[in-house]
């Protein structure tokens, strides 16, 4: 008796036993299952994150190989890499490195 007040008590609609299989079914698949959608929604952000990283850094290295290239094949190009990354300066010149505020913080920064 018990058992058929609980039973009386679903609606009729999930009584259906194709409807119950496909409930059950849609909650394995959403929430259970471990290639769940929850997982793959994740997964496929990841993914998206990943391709633009790849983008950048191919971006970054065509770059970087237009400047060796630059580097090796002129020796003016050469000169003028030495003097603005490494402050290198002829015997009979004087250096002024002047820094905008966001390079001072980067500098002091990194001395702290």
């Amino acid at each position: 008796m018990l058992r058929f007040k609980f039973i009386d008590k679903i609606p009729p609609s999930l009584r259906n036993k194709y409807i119950l299989t496909i409930l059950i079914f849609l909650i394995w698949i959403f929430l259970l299952d471990s290639n769940n959608l929850v997982a793959r929604f994740k997964d496929m952000s990841e993914l998206r994150s990943l391709r633009s990283d790849k983008e950048y850094y191919t971006n970054k290295i065509e770059v970087d190989k237009r400047k060796l290239r630059e580097l090796k094949t002129d020796n003016d190009n050469l000169e003028k890499f030495a003097r603005e990354q490494y402050h290198m300066k002829k015997a009979d010149e004087d250096l002024y490195i002047v820094l905008t505020p966001h390079e001072d913080r980067k500098i002091s920064r990194r001395n702290n």
